[in-house]
């Protein structure tokens, strides 16, 4: 059934149709006679696959030659691609979503792209996110992008745009495909494995495909750039929580007391080695084994160096396509896919402190056997509870993630005609779920800890034992354990005790029934008048579900409440296509296309949605299009029934007076004094010193986010196109297009960020979000702080996509053919309310204001070859202080005062293809030729490095099998 398999992938360059219009993507043979189709952002069948909005058309040729091997990754190279909202790269991310792919189209977010396949929604999450790594490329014919909204005709989500997946439809004979990959530094492995069949003819045919894919791990380690957190200018800095144990005493309100005048210390255990934590440590019982802590690097620890730079995954996947002919011209068609997808990812072990869980506060017991300042080392009496501080890296946090997808539709669909006009009409079922389980290891059990960190002593087989000489507990029940004595001194016994076993469990139902037809109404002059009509009934259900443990708050790992949500969709569309001109004097065409559509939602209400669009040719060699709709994005299920959970997030408080807006304005330093800081009051890390750069820090504590609102109404969007696309007659095979975008988003939903909330707070002066902070009396740091979804403000992107497409006439040397992608944004702008001022993101990183791809393609004989270049315009990072990798001191940007300009980045891609005579192929290709090294970026998603390391970090080296019989 299909070819070779999930590797198809392309590098964000080859866009074969282009931005130009369907007829350059979408060819039939010439002998073929035209038939009437249904193209991307339509319901109407036409035989003319021009179309008034801008469509990219990826085929399954320009798929394999990229060394990709997810569909993620080829749409995530796209010119007119954003940052996804999760990676490979976030380590961090613990959701649902972690270890798939998504795609952000224009940088609106994931959420705002509806993606199809054949026509038809595919699964999303409980928080609307479709994975895209889970749709095998050998089963792909090809991939339409329609850049525009599309709401009229699809429905909720399409703001941005559509990707519309178009697998093949049938296949004689079979193909077996087979691909390694790996980077120069010996890791990123991929693999990919393939097999398909199919057979059949015009009454009935089925295809079946199978395959297996494998991306690898990177580990930050492997490379000086990656090894530490900032890079090899600022290894010292972003080191966290030390693996030896730090201590103070308790005091009266059951924080840590360091005032020595008031009795107090903060110490830490002697120890040898550095901050990569593989030295041994003193006698934690000794008191003389401590020393003052400063903060010196040696008293720290390189966390990064336990995290996935990019988290291995894994993929298998069955698929099944079938149909029939029926009496009456009909045709039964149903597809039904299966995906598999396993995905690990690793951080650092857990920073453990006394009040991790501020709710439930564990502290080392004055009884304890190793407690050095406890009773039984200073005297009976004399003891002293004490608050500690210890990063667990006996035990890194590892989440393993399993999703399974399940994909099953069937249509009838059949043709009839009224007065010699042409209808279509199909009525179907779709079923699309998601579940899976997440499980981990390495938080801790806080009631055991307790328990281990409480009384216990030395029983008389030389033993530490729980409890006391008078009230002992069985060893079976308790296992002590010296925190203090870091590494060297735990023992798999301990660890084992303390070790939190994670569980969570998601899943979510989508079930829609449509029914459509579509004909021509009538022939005007200029063709006929093309009507689509049509109904949906749309049940989505879901929820997420974390182990009975994990809500409890009992464990280190983020509480959270269960989600449960359900609603329905009931929807009609009509699309009307009006022919006005054709081939008059400077009006070779001229159409236009109205669309509308009514939804009506159990949870909200309704919503309707329209559309306007023309096309117009002077002349056959000008097409002149444009594009007015209306969009929306219904609330998700998570938007609306999240339970919420805890979050450590990573924020930088406006208030920190070196790196925070109050170092530059003196109103917010007088507001945050108002607070409770003072006039040199510093953020601190976990390692309990200063921020060192603008990136901010981890929160101390878990805040609260997520929780959520079932009083949100859908966004809504204005998207606006314009645009042209030449051909001229004197220069056959190249086109140009040219489409200009204006995309507009009110009462969008927003996830608010911790940083959000206190910039509100302090730097906007807002009372509400003060009103969810606050701040520890004693050190003005930042005890609580909660943020959820609102309909919050509006956001606007306006730019412009160039098309270029030009295949030269054939010589003795060979085929050539030009290919170029280029996007242009000129505004990228957000804001939290009509009454606030606008945050230009444009120019800043994630946000290029170029992005362009260009391939050049050669065939002689059965030899073809592709030279293809990305290119990504300077960006704005922040700077790393205000005099260090900081050239643009002055500049405004979004995060505040001062910037640090990084140059324009190109990376060069080659492969080389050869047929052989026995309906094999060889492809070998080289990503990232000449080893552009990646750039150090402190406003990157990547977790473990200040790299972007979802961009090449060397030369990537694959080879391509295929094998049709």
């Amino acid at each position: 059934m299909m070819e070779t398999l999930l590797s198809r992938s392309i590098r964000a360059i080859c866009l074969g149709g282009m931005t130009l219009g369907m007829h350059a993507a979408v060819a039939q043979e010439a002998a073929q006679p035209m038939q009437r189709v249904e193209v991307t952002g339509s319901r109407i069948r036409q035989v003319d696959l021009e179309t008034a909005q801008p469509i990219q058309i990826m085929s399954q040729e320009q798929i394999q030659k990229t060394g990709l091997v997810t569909v993620g990754d080829i749409l995530n190279n796209l010119s007119s691609a954003g940052a996804p909202d999760f990676s490979r790269s976030g380590a961090l991310t613990s959701n649902a979503e972690a270890g798939g792919q998504y795609v952000s189209l224009r940088n609106l977010g994931s959420n705002r792209l509806l993606v199809l396949v054949d026509g038809k929604r595919w699964t999303q999450t409980v928080d609307g996110y479709t994975d895209l790594s889970t749709i095998p490329s050998s089963m792909i014919e090809r991939m339409e992008i329609l850049k525009d909204g599309a709401s009229s005709i699809y429905g909720s989500d399409a703001i941005a745009g559509v990707i519309n997946i178009i697998l093949k439809k049938n296949m004689q004979g079979g193909q077996l495909s087979l691909y390694t990959g790996q980077n120069e530094k010996n890791d990123g492995k991929n693999k990919d494995f393939s097999l398909s069949y199919g057979a059949g003819d015009d009454k009935a045919s089925v295809m079946f495909g199978l395959s297996h894919t494998e991306q690898g791990t990177v580990w930050p380690s492997t490379r000086a750039i990656t090894s530490t957190t900032y890079g090899p200018a600022h290894p010292f800095d972003g080191l966290g929580a030390s693996p030896w144990g730090r201590i103070t005493p308790v005091n009266s309100a059951g924080g840590s007391l360091t005032n020595a005048a008031q009795g107090g210390f903060n110490r830490i255990l002697n120890h040898t080695g550095t901050y990569d934590g593989k030295g041994v440590g003193a006698n934690s019982r000794d008191p003389n084994s401590y020393h003052a802590y400063t903060g010196a690097p040696e008293d720290k620890y390189n966390s990064s160096q336990d995290m996935h730079l990019l988290s291995p995954n894994k993929l298998d996947t069955l698929f099944v396509k079938g149909e029939i002919a029926l009496p009456k011209d009909m045709r039964l068609k149903t597809t039904a896919m299966y995906s598999q997808r396993q995905s690990t990812s690793q951080i650092a072990g857990y920073p453990l402190q006394s009040t991790s869980q501020a709710g439930y506060p564990v502290y080392i017991d004055k009884d304890s056997y190793y407690n050095p300042y406890g009773n039984q080392v200073a005297g009976a009496g004399l003891g002293r509870d004490l608050f500690f501080q210890r990063r667990t890296i006996e035990m890194p946090r590892i989440t393993d993630n399993e999703n399974r997808t399940l994909h099953i539709d069937a249509t009838l669909e059949g043709e009839f005609s009224v007065r010699n006009l042409a209808w279509n009409w199909s009525a179907g079922y779709n079923h699309n779920k998601v579940s899976g389980s997440q499980s981990g290891t390495g938080n801790i059990n806080l009631l055991n800890l307790k328990k281990a960190l409480g009384p216990s002593f030395l029983n008389a087989n030389g033993v530490v034992q729980c409890g006391t000489a008078a009230n002992p507990i069985a060893l079976a029940s308790c296992t002590p354990w010296d925190i203090l004595g870091g590494p060297s001194a735990s023992t798999p016994e301990a660890l084992a005790y303390v070790n939190s076993l994670d569980q969570n469990a998601y899943g979510s139902t989508i079930n829609s029934a449509t029914a459509d037809i579509a004909g021509e109404l009538f022939q005007l002059p200029a063709g006929a008048l093309g009507l689509a009509v049509g109904i949906e009934h749309r049940e989505v259900k879901g929820q997420e579900v974390p182990g009975i443990f994990e809500q409890s708050g009992y464990s280190t790992n983020l509480a959270g409440k269960p989600t449960f949500g359900r609603y329905t969709v009931r929807e009609a569309y009509a699309e009307l296509n009006i022919p006005v001109l054709k081939a008059q004097p400077f009006a070779e065409l001229l159409s236009f296309n109205l669309a509308t559509r009514h939804s009506d939602y159990s949870n909200f209400g309704v919503a309707n949605n329209s559309k306007a669009s023309f096309m117009y040719k002077p002349v056959k060699d000008v097409l002149f299009r444009g594009t007015w709709a209306e969009g929306f994005r219904a609330p998700t299920l998570g938007d609306t029934f999240g339970g919420g959970s805890q979050s450590f997030d990573t924020f930088l408080d406006p208030c920190d007076t070196r790196f925070g807006e109050a170092s530059q304005d003196p109103a917010v330093l007088a507001r945050c004094i108002a607070s409770g800081t003072t006039a040199t009051y510093r953020q601190l890390g976990q390692a309990g010193t200063p921020i060192t750069s603008t990136n901010g820090t981890q929160s101390l504590v878990a805040f609260n986010s997520g929780a959520g609102n079932r009083f949100l109404q859908p966004e809504t969007a204005i998207t606006k196109t314009a645009g042209f696309v030449y051909s001229p007659s004197f220069l056959p095979n190249f086109s140009v297009g040219l489409d200009w975008y204006n995309i507009k988003i009110e009462n969008r939903i927003t996830a608010i960020g911790a940083t959000y909330v206190a910039n509100e707070c302090f730097i906007e002066g807002s009372a509400n979000f003060c009103s969810v902070i606050k701040r520890d009396p004693l050190t003005g740091q930042i005890t609580t702080l909660s943020r959820g979804n609102a309909n919050l403000g509006e956001m606007e992107t306006e730019g412009l996509d160039l098309a270029i497409n030009y295949r030269l006439p054939r010589t003795a040397y060979g085929q050539f053919s030009v290919r170029n992608e280029t996007s242009y944004v000129d505004k990228f702008r957000t804001r939290s309310g009509a009454d606030s001022d606008w945050n230009e993101y444009v120019g800043e990183y994630f946000y290029n204001r170029v992005k362009s791809n260009t391939n050049l393609d050669w065939a002689l004989g059965n030899w073809s070859a592709t030279w293809g270049f990305r290119y990504y315009s300077p960006v704005k990072d922040q700077c790393w202080d205000s005099e260090t990798e900081c050239n643009m001191p002055e500049r405004e940007s979004s995060w505040g005062t001062g910037a640090n300009k990084l140059g324009s980045v190109t990376i060069h891609d080659m492969s080389v293809g050869y047929k052989t005579s026995w309906n094999g192929r060889i492809l070998f290709g080289i990503n990232n030729v000449f080893d552009k090294k990646p750039r150090i970026v402190y406003e990157t998603q990547a977790d473990a490095s200040s790299v972007d390391a979802d961009l090449s970090l060397d030369r990537f080296f694959y080879v391509r099998y295929s094998q049709s019989f």
